[in-house]
């Protein structure tokens, strides 16, 4: 192992808090709650990511379902420390100044992990250079390959320049592959894969960055194409990042096990294990549940495990602090919306990135049969939420279906949007909810983690059975599978659910879906959370003894 156990992590997108807005959907959200726990954990972990002056976007959708965006405004100098240290870049054969911000994450025990934001918005570079760290997954190809060259190559040199020696360093996806070439250029290649970790959460082949030869010889130069083409990474005439990532590291892993095994079907021949995603508890446990684990479960934050022992937990308590999340949640649509729902009513939460395979309105394929259900069994509320990417005409469309069927079906089922989806309202549904839908195309979930935040707070899903749903799902007991593993009709899975197992708990049982709340929190929010996942990482990834090491103090 290398000597220093320090492990630099290097992602595209990181979700700290709502006023820093460099992150778009999971990949962000799944860095920052790893980064909480390696903190909480006293990891060695340094993280590396861009920053964004103009974030993500601001989304709005009017009356027709139409999205527009608008950058987000903010101020990095009121969020974050400044550093006097810069770095230089060559990107399209031309230097880049990168200069760099700091943000402290503070475990629970006051261990650190700094998150370092590279940023090209400076005086010394010209028009074009500064908006390199403009947008987060914005522009065309060439401008996402500059960005990626400032990460991968920028941030080994901003580490180096402030001190750090990492033993190990970890690749959330392919954005930061680049890295490798860094450190091609002072260690042979056996070394450089010993020191390296590459995580890929990309099911299908569309969804890796490719970027075509002349563009590559363009934005890297004819020095470092050759050091692709070396690599074996540029044999498609292409370059793959994850196949750069993969090409470097000795560590490979996806992210569920379901999800390790469609990776190795994609990358024959090469050996991929995998560590399944989880969500940082003490960030996603909403207020009410919090106290019930206070009350019950001592020192839950510190040994996320303990939620095993909500089996003992009394149900009536349960279902009480459900109640009172599930009011923060109306009261927040009323604010955000104007629409008043009905506490007493099932409410289902389906909040996710709008984009056409994550199949957001499949609940809404036959609406009569809904309707009837309704009418028969007891009321059904749809709460659904979620940004499409502003080049996502197919995300954009079921926006607005959605938005269309909710005037449509008005009077006979309640079914609203919530615009500008961020980590508050996040933590609204996923505690909030009755109900936690997840209908993606089969094998296109690599994880998921919104199922995993709703087990926190004792909301069961009902899901495809892909990514950690496999994993997750005792049918019945933690929740219902929709479909098979095999391919199947979905949509009416879904409705034969709804309507034989999922309305009648909620509204025929006297302690109507009690049990599954608890055994939810028992025996999924007891496993699928970034502390287990931490440890993984550590011990098999890193390399790191049990209890070693010790990490910086504040």
């Amino acid at each position: 192992m290398p000597e220093s156990p320090e492990i630099a992590y290097f992602t595209m997108e990181i979700a700290l808090e709502d006023a820093i807005p460099t992150f778009s959907g999971g990949l962000g959200v799944l860095a920052g709650d790893y980064l909480r726990s390696a903190a909480d954990g006293a990891l060695p972990l340094v993280a590396v990511t861009l920053l964004y002056r103009g974030g993500y976007f601001r989304q709005e959708v009017d009356e027709a379902g139409e999205q527009t965006e608008t950058p987000v405004e903010w101020e990095p100098g009121e969020l974050l420390e400044a550093l006097e240290e810069t770095v230089t870049v060559e990107v399209d054969g031309r230097p880049v100044t990168l200069g760099a911000w700091r943000y402290d994450l503070q475990g629970i025990t006051g261990a650190v992990v700094p998150v370092y934001f590279l940023d090209a918005d400076r005086e010394e570079n010209d028009s074009k250079a500064r908006q390199l760290t403009d947008r987060l997954y914005s522009g065309d190809k060439a401008h996402r390959l500059r960005q990626e060259v400032l990460l991968g190559l920028g941030g080994v040199e901003l580490l180096r320049r402030l001190g750090h020696a990492p033993g190990k360093y970890h690749m959330n996806e392919g954005h930061s592959a680049l890295l490798v070439l860094r450190l091609l250029e002072e260690e042979e290649a056996a070394a450089v894969r010993e020191r390296c970790v590459f995580t890929t959460h990309t099911p299908v082949p569309a969804g890796h960055d490719r970027f075509e030869l002349p563009l590559v010889r363009q934005v890297l130069g004819e020095e470092r194409t050759g050091q692709l083409r070396a690599l074996g990474c540029l044999e498609t005439g292409e370059l793959n990042m994850t196949e750069l990532g993969i090409a470097g590291s000795g560590y490979v892993n996806a992210v569920s096990r379901r999800h390790g095994e469609v990776t190795a079907e994609m990358f024959p021949g090469v050996e991929v294990t995998s560590v399944t995603n989880g969500v940082h508890v003490g960030t996603w446990a909403g207020p009410s549940f919090a106290l019930l684990y206070d009350r019950h479960l001592s020192g839950w934050r510190e040994r996320n495990e303990l939620l095993r022992y909500a089996s003992c937990i009394p149900i009536v308590e349960i279902e009480q602090a459900h109640r009172e999340e599930k009011q923060r949640l109306l009261d927040q649509v009323v604010d955000r919306s104007g629409r008043h729902l009905d506490a007493s009513a099932l409410t289902i939460g389906v909040a996710r990135r709008a984009t056409p395979y994550k199949r957001t309105t499949l609940i809404l394929s036959d609406t009569e049969r809904l309707v009837s259900m309704a009418k028969e069994t007891g009321p059904i509320q749809i709460i659904f939420a979620g940004k499409a990417h502003p080049d996502d005409r197919g995300g954009k469309e079921l926006l607005e279906e959605i938005v269309g069927e909710s005037a449509r079906l008005a009077g006979e089922l309640q079914v609203v949007f919530l615009e500008d989806y961020d980590l508050r309202l996040a933590s609204l549904l996923v505690a909030g909810c009755d109900i936690w839908l997840n209908t993606p195309e089969k094998p296109n979930e690599a994880s998921g983690t919104s199922g995993m935040k709703a087990a926190v707070n004792g909301v069961p899903s009902l899901s495809v059975l892909d990514g950690w749903w496999i994993e997750g799902c005792l049918d019945g007991l933690t929740g219902w599978a929709i479909g098979s593993l095999d391919e199947g009709d979905d949509a009416e899975s879904l409705y034969d659910r709804l309507e034989r197992r999922v309305l009648p708990s909620f509204y025929g049982s006297p302690n109507g879906l009690g049990e599954l709340r608890r055994a939810a929190i028992s025996i999924n929010g007891s496993f699928f959370n970034t502390e287990r996942m931490a440890r993984e990482y550590a011990r098999f990834a890193y390399g790191l003894a049990p209890g070693q090491p010790s990490l910086r103090q504040p």
